[in-house]
């Protein structure tokens, strides 16, 4: 029998094969793991529908592999012929979400250009998307329209059908003015640039992590209206508090760093500003706030930057949260995330300290809201009780969505931010 494929769930019909466990001649059993199957971020394996005697592999590592397509072929000894191929458990290799779904707001599609006459000058794309119904930007995203570019006759400048009906009818006369005006004629297409006529190139396509990396970073830099707050921390208290208490953690099995630390100071603050924990609905219109905290971490792996998710880190102890955070970072570098594990973030925290740098400008990761960035602490001279002293100053960066967090609140935000980090309390840590 040929064991192909399966189905791996949801939006999911494709994955690289990442390393291959059987040969032929070898003799299987019925669930025994087949290969390791790259999809989106989650690597996961493909087991065997049935048992018997491995007569041929059809895949190799590194193979960009189909639902449908043949793996292997197995003997008849002990197999069942015709035996349909084991389903793949959905939450191990079925894709993040990045559909609409799951979106704060659509993104804009892009718009043919017709350059608009003199007297007919188009409103500025950009800024936070226009008031519209789901019924409206559905169709417009049918037609490749972009909604910013619409002026809303509608109540509060809500764009209604008849708008969107009187900017296509504009659009046609314009297409028809350009068509009559030599000089308007389109620009051909540049060619590709041929790197090689100027030295030796090598071509290494891009794995399918880093290929989910690109598309969601771009979705969001070309969704989010970002801003990003500045500023330091003094992380006297919170080293001296590691210090003090390392050896105790260390008889749990624990290593205690300062991110731990840092973490329950976020979710206090952010209980305090439930607003940066929310995220937009898919209208763009109705903001979802959330009753728990669960933060994202950014993981620097060898195979790209992969994001788990610390669940409920709100109700979690120093303890449990500095295990939880070497665990996510061990698995995700080690590609033993599975999807779910990826899934359902509120708050994503990027910290580089341990890489170095300072202050740096991260992208929100949506569905959320918000990211803070965290860099390298150094040594700066300060002024405290009246005289210049040296203290250890944490750079923080706090990047937001401006179409749902004013300057104002981001900076109440960081000042109590700044302000829990160097007031700690020490029952917080103590075991």
């Amino acid at each position: 029998m040929d064991v192909k494929l399966p189905k791996l769930g949801e939006g999911a019909e494709s994955g690289v094969v990442v390393s291959v466990f059987v040969k032929p001649g070898d003799t299987i059993a019925k669930d025994q793991p087949l290969l390791e199957l790259e999809n989106e971020k989650a690597v996961a394996s493909i087991p065997s529908p049935a048992a018997g005697t491995v007569k041929a592999v059809f895949i190799k590592p590194g193979d960009k592999v189909s639902v449908g397509q043949k793996l292997i072929s197995l003997g008849e000894d002990g197999a069942a012929p015709g035996a349909a191929p084991a389903a793949v458990t959905p939450a191990a290799v079925a894709p993040t979400p990045v559909a609409r779904a799951t979106t704060p707001a659509e993104p804009r599609e892009e718009l043919s250009e017709v350059e608009p006459l003199p007297e007919e000058s188009e409103p500025a794309p950009g800024g936070p998307p226009p008031a519209a119904s789901p019924t409206i930007r559905r169709l417009a995203r049918d037609l490749g329209i972009d909604l910013a570019r619409l002026r809303g006759t509608g109540r509060g400048g809500r764009i209604e059908l008849a708008d969107l009906r009187a900017y296509i009818q504009r659009l046609q006369r314009l297409a028809a003015r350009a068509a009559a005006t030599p000089e308007r004629q389109p620009r051909p297409a540049a060619e590709p640039l041929d790197f090689a006529k100027w030295g030796p190139i090598t071509i290494k396509p891009l794995s399918p992590l880093r290929q989910t990396i690109a598309r969601r970073l771009s979705q969001s830099w070309e969704t989010v209206p970002r801003v990003t707050q500045f500023d330091e921390a003094d992380l006297t208290r919170l080293n001296d508090l590691r210090q003090a208490h390392q050896a105790a953690y260390a008889e749990r099995g624990v290593k205690l760093t300062v991110t731990p630390l840092l973490l329950k100071a976020l979710t206090g603050v952010l209980q305090k500003h439930p607003v940066f924990n929310a995220s937009l609905d898919e209208s763009g219109e109705n903001l979802v706030l959330k009753s728990y905290i669960s933060l994202g971490i950014a993981v620097d792996t060898e195979a790209g930057l992969m994001v788990p998710v610390l669940r409920d880190a709100d109700k979690k102890s120093v303890l449990e949260l500095a295990r939880e955070v070497e665990d996510l970072a061990r698995r995700a570098r080690e590609r033993k995330l599975a999807v779910e594990d990826m899934k359902g973030g509120t708050f994503t925290v990027s910290n580089q300290g341990g890489i170095g740098g300072g202050h740096f400008t991260p992208i929100v990761n949506l569905p959320e809201v918000a990211i803070l960035g965290v860099g390298r602490a150094t040594v700066k001279p300060v002024w405290r009780d009246g005289q210049v002293t040296g203290r250890p100053l944490l750079p923080l960066a706090l990047s937001y969505d401006h179409r749902v967090i004013d300057g104002g609140s981001a900076a109440r935000f960081i000042t109590d931010l700044v302000r829990a980090i160097e007031q700690f309390e020490e029952h917080l840590v103590r075991l």
